[in-house]
């Protein structure tokens, strides 16, 4: 399969904020997000073909790590994944699948669903993308697949959010499902890739969290390492 990039860093998104993880970043995308912070796996996908073994062996080269995140562009696209989260399951990782829940799970072996399904503002330019600008508002919410990660696996919603109303879009979203998502498992996230918007965009945000009962989802890595790859 594909892939972008792996590396050995610390999560900085979600419930397991923090922790070491080996990050397997496949290349490509069924969507067009304008603020894609990973263009390079996304809007033009590159890197290099790998077998499952080669990928696995890659993993086990960091000894202290014990969680996995299958992410990209879009991972559930990814030809092999199934094969690969299951040969990394039976070896006792714990697998964090990362997806915008546009395609239902199938059986992937997974620990936790990293659910961030995309809204209206990540849809790219109609003038300059016209093509992707229709594809990605007719792939970008599928409740039928969000509905089956949710009756399957551990969850958490992740929602990339940019202005104030984009929380009503997500609300009338999460109403459709027809089932309990308690508010504590939605984490709302500052929409940036710099350290100046993210922080700007905090104090509104972390505030409705508190009226609303969500929880606020910084961006450590960004703090950390800044919006680089590899990290």
């Amino acid at each position: 399969m594909l892939i972008s990039e792996i590396f050995y860093s610390i999560q900085g998104e979600g419930e397991l904020t923090g922790v070491p993880s080996v990050f397997v970043r496949t290349s490509g995308c069924n969507l067009r997000c304008a603020w894609c912070d990973t263009p390079y796996a996304s809007w033009n996908p590159e890197g290099e073909q790998r077998t499952v073994d080669s990928i696995v062996a890659e993993v086990q080269g960091h000894p202290t790590a014990r969680h996995v995140v299958l992410t990209g562009g879009e991972p559930m696209i990814a030809k092999e994944i199934r094969p690969l989260a299951s040969e990394l399951k039976m070896l006792g990782y714990h697998i964090t699948v990362e997806t915008a829940a546009t395609l239902p799970p199938d059986g992937i072996a997974c620990d936790l669903a990293s659910l961030s399904p995309k809204l209206l503002n990540s849809a790219p330019d109609g003038t300059r993308h016209a093509t992707w600008r229709k594809k990605h508002e007719a792939t970008r919410w599928r409740p039928d697949a969000v509905q089956a990660w949710l009756d399957g696996y551990g969850w958490q919603f992740k929602f990339v959010v940019s202005a104030p109303a984009d929380v009503d879009e997500l609300e009338g979203m999460l109403a459709s499902l027809d089932r309990e998502i308690p508010r504590h498992k939605v984490l709302l996230m500052p929409e940036a890739t710099s350290l100046e918007t993210m922080r700007e965009r905090a104090n509104w945000l972390g505030e409705l969290c508190k009226s609303r009962g969500y929880r606020y989802a910084h961006r450590l890595h960004i703090e950390l390492y800044g919006n680089r790859r590899g990290t």
